[in-house]
């Protein structure tokens, strides 16, 4: 049942642009690195740390997680259309599945307005311990009717094949609600009991934002008294070789940060009319030249502080040739940009993913209009969606978008339960270690363990924002085989290695003994 991936992925033609860049960048630099020299770049990676595995009863547990796929907990984007039964059914299939956790922890169904989060509260012995907390999420995205026929197995049938378990949603999010569940199983069978309070809190509508559960959660913690977590891990990046773009080794990247979120609607309201006697200008047209306006006028670039920590570790794993540049950007200053740094953000702004950390992005999402061919329509709609950096605040942007699109006769409104960026986690921290070293103990020491800039976001943002929970840290504790498997999220033929699966229970097995120890 223990079987560790350490297959290492070609990187692609895009990738080896993408490191050549870097490379003549930094080797083209004639530049003086006074102040950087005496700077300690050595690595940060953790050594020693001894492989071990975890006894799990696999066949069960994927039996157990197959009957999970099954319920169809789909966040819609119309809030209307949600299926209160599927998650019933859910909640009442998990007590079922997991009899000692229901017997031994606390459970609760919150949420506001609707009530179908789940929070377990596991008491610990040590009332003076800060507590630590599990997030994960029920909900899944939908499944398109037009790609059902691109769908190797029934995506909600839970079959498990070829060596995986196939379904949307069991990687994103619902083995991580599984994998902590059946390792809280396994420790109360064993009868160990934790020092600290332990949470797990499972959402209901993160594929939205989680206005309803994750929020409310965090709202009803905080009023109860929680002064501090000592540690609240959430999803992310899976554990993927080549996921980093000029890095073909295996990664395991961990979350410190999170950009924000917004959407606005920008929308024009007017006269229509028959299409045989057009205007100058179209309704359509004037909104179309609105949002080509708003795309020519990007955000600035800058660099984000938990970019420097990401480099500050992952720096010095890459090629000698690159390090000059990636220690100029670990030790840099807010407020002040040296060569080095713009030429590294010359070479990161050539690559979509490396591109979206270093500004506040904007991505058209929707466009709506017209509803017969020959109607001129009196309104037409765009939705933006932005990612914000700190400071960009909503006013920030909505500022932006009017100076940009310059046109008094577009409206700008924000429709979205918008989040600020948040804090920044520290990696120098006893939970960030106990992090990594449950990696390590589960994976092995053939990856690089970093932290990193999440470009996306998910439900700990509710939680980072707060006080009370400075030791965030977000990564989905799974292999994965390559980077095309990570496409199975919110995509077609989403899917897991079962052996895999194993290790995942795995280490939150022993992540609950990790951080019980310090």
């Amino acid at each position: 049942m223990h079987h560790l991936i350490r297959s290492k992925s070609g990187m692609n033609t895009s990738k080896q642009s993408w490191t050549k860049c870097i490379w003549a960048s930094a080797l083209g630099m004639s530049l003086s690195l006074t102040g950087l020299a005496s700077q300690d770049f050595s690595s940060m990676q953790m050594q020693g740390i001894e492989q071990t595995t975890v006894d799990v009863d696999i066949d069960a547990a994927v039996k157990r997680l197959s009957g999970a796929v099954q319920f169809r907990t789909i966040s819609n984007q119309d809030r209307d259309d949600f299926d209160t039964k599927a998650f019933t059914d859910y909640h009442a299939y998990l007590a079922e599945s997991y009899p000692n956790v229901t017997k031994t922890l606390k459970r609760e169904v919150l949420g506001d307005p609707r009530p179908y989060s789940l929070l377990y509260t596991w008491q610990g012995t040590d009332p003076e311990a800060e507590p630590v907390l599990f997030y994960a999420h029920m909900d899944a995205v939908p499944v398109p009717d037009d790609s059902r026929d691109q769908w190797l197995q029934d995506p909600f049938a839970g079959v498990i094949a070829d060596g995986y378990i196939w379904g949307r949603g069991v990687v994103d999010d619902k083995n991580q609600i599984h994998g902590i569940l059946e390792a809280a199983e396994m420790k109360i069978k064993e009868g160990w009991k934790p020092r600290r309070t332990m949470y797990f809190v499972f959402g209901q509508d993160e594929e939205v934002g989680g206005p309803e559960g994750a929020r409310f959660i965090a709202e009803t913690l905080e009023k109860r008294g929680v002064k501090r977590f000592a540690f609240v891990m959430d999803e992310s990046a899976p554990l993927i070789p080549g996921l980093f773009p000029g890095i073909p080794d295996n990664t395991a990247l961990i979350g410190i940060a999170q950009k924000g979120y917004l959407s606005l609607e920008l929308a024009i309201h007017a006269v229509g009319g028959h299409s045989s006697q057009p205007p100058e200008e179209s309704n359509i047209g004037i909104l179309a030249e609105a949002i080509t306006k708003l795309e020519a006028a990007p955000f600035p670039y800058r660099i984000h502080p938990a970019v420097r920590s990401q480099y500050r570790y992952m720096g010095p794993e890459l090629p000698q040739e690159q390090q000059p540049m990636y220690k100029a950007v670990a030790f840099g200053k807010d407020g002040e940009m040296t060569d080095l740094e713009k030429q590294f953000i010359k070479a990161m702004a050539g690559n979509q993913v490396t591109r979206a950390m270093l500004h506040t992005t904007i991505a058209v999402t929707m466009f709506n209009a017209g509803t017969k061919d020959n109607v001129l329509p009196p309104s037409a709609t765009a939705v933006v969606n932005f990612r914000p950096m700190p400071g960009d605040t909503p006013e920030v942007i909505i500022k932006h978008v009017k100076d940009a699109i310059a046109d008094d006769r577009i409206t700008v409104r924000d429709i979205s339960a918008s989040t600020p960026a948040t804090a920044i986690a520290n990696p120098d921290t006893d939970a960030y270690r106990a992090l990594e070293k449950t990696i390590r103990q589960t994976w092995g020491n053939d990856l690089i363990v970093a932290p990193f800039f999440v470009i996306g976001g998910s439900d700990s943002k509710h939680f980072q924002a707060r006080p009370f929970a400075p030791d965030t840290f977000t990564i989905t504790a799974l292999q994965l085989e390559n980077v095309k498997e990570f496409e199975g999220f919110h995509g077609v033929n989403e899917r897991l290695l079962v052996d895999e699966y194993a290790k995942t229970i795995g280490f939150f097995y022993r992540i609950f003994e990790n951080l019980n120890a310090n």
